[in-house]
């Protein structure tokens, strides 16, 4: 697919700068001069409509743990630092496990420009380079808050090679961020294609069918699988469009094109609520907010890209 880097967090050619996660003594000096985005219970801090960078000595950082390097923004250092250690004064927490979180926090230390935000809410407002640094801060740092014990022995393990490793000092194995493959599947029958609905989505959202790719299964098997499962449809050939990393918390999708063999659909209630073909005529409307039905996947995420470059003709 030719657009498919366009789609939102697919890259900015951002040097990681890798050969520098080895080296403390660089880090430490890259850090002096370089930026750090402070994450509080996942969510970036922002500034007007960008990303909230600060000097590593700024006192919005002093809750911060060991600053995770993300590369090199055009020669200048980038960090990313967890401060959800700090409580605020007023406002609720973070909410992780639901759809959307709109609440803004605000650090005492920072003036009202500044707010910490769910990613969701913003992504489409970043520029490529900011998305993917915010992208993989978030990703990166729920890693870090999750993987906290080494997974052979139990005991604490250490953050180290720039946030980009777990070392065990009890046993010494050696532990990597991890990234779940997903299969989101653009799923035709003619001029229709097959969206879903999950409970807890707003009223009327409609999406491509996805699925986690399970052990020693191959991604066209997955695809099979899952739209199967899910909507009891049987898919023929099967194709890869593009691919999204997506922080929520730390997937990359898979955007895949199956052909139906046949129309019918059996929904499994506990897979998905709902399922439905719709006509390219229909999609039109919902994009336009004018179906009274169905309202299209949040701008920004891989179905919503997929379907508009459907209808446009322009998955090639």
């Amino acid at each position: 697919m030719r657009l498919a880097e366009m789609v939102t967090f697919g890259g900015s050619g951002l040097d990681r700068a890798a050969g520098l996660r080895k080296d403390q003594g660089a880090l430490a000096e890259a850090l002096k001069t370089g930026r750090v985005l402070p994450v509080w219970r996942g969510k970036p801090l922002m500034a007007g409509a960008g990303l909230g960078w600060l000097e590593a000595g700024n006192p919005a950082l002093a809750t911060g743990g060991p600053a995770v390097f993300l590369g090199l923004d055009d020669g200048v250092p980038r960090f990313a630092t967890d401060i959800s250690a700090w409580s605020p004064e007023a406002g609720a927490e973070a909410v992780e496990a639901g759809f959307f979180d709109p609440s803004v926090q605000r650090h005492p230390a920072l003036d009202e420009a500044y707010g910490f935000v769910e990613l969701r809410g913003v992504m489409t407002d970043l520029s490529p380079r900011a998305a993917e640094l915010a992208a993989m801060a978030k990703a990166v740092l729920h890693w870090h808050r999750s993987h906290g014990f080494c997974a052979a022995c139990g005991a604490a393990s250490e953050m180290v090679q720039g946030g980009w490793q777990r070392s065990c000092p009890a046993c010494g194995a050696q532990h990597f961020p991890r990234t779940d493959p997903v299969v989101i599947m653009l799923v035709t029958h003619g001029n229709s294609v097959l969206l879903g609905r999950s409970p807890g989505w707003p009223e009327g959202m409609y999406s491509l069918l996805a699925g986690f790719v399970e052990p020693g299964e191959a991604v066209e098997a997955a695809v099979r699988r899952e739209v199967f499962e899910e909507a009891g449809v049987r898919c023929g050939a099967v194709s890869y469009l593009a691919s999204q990393p997506w922080p929520f918390p730390a997937s990359l999708m898979l955007g895949m094109r199956a052909e139906a063999l046949d129309a019918t659909i059996t929904i499994d209630p506990d897979e998905i609520e709902a399922a439905r073909w719709v006509t390219r005529e229909e999609l039109v409307s919902a994009f336009a907010g004018l179906h009274p039905e169905i309202k299209p996947a949040r701008n920004g995420a891989i179905a919503h890209f997929i379907l508009r470059n459907w209808l446009a003709d322009r998955l090639d």
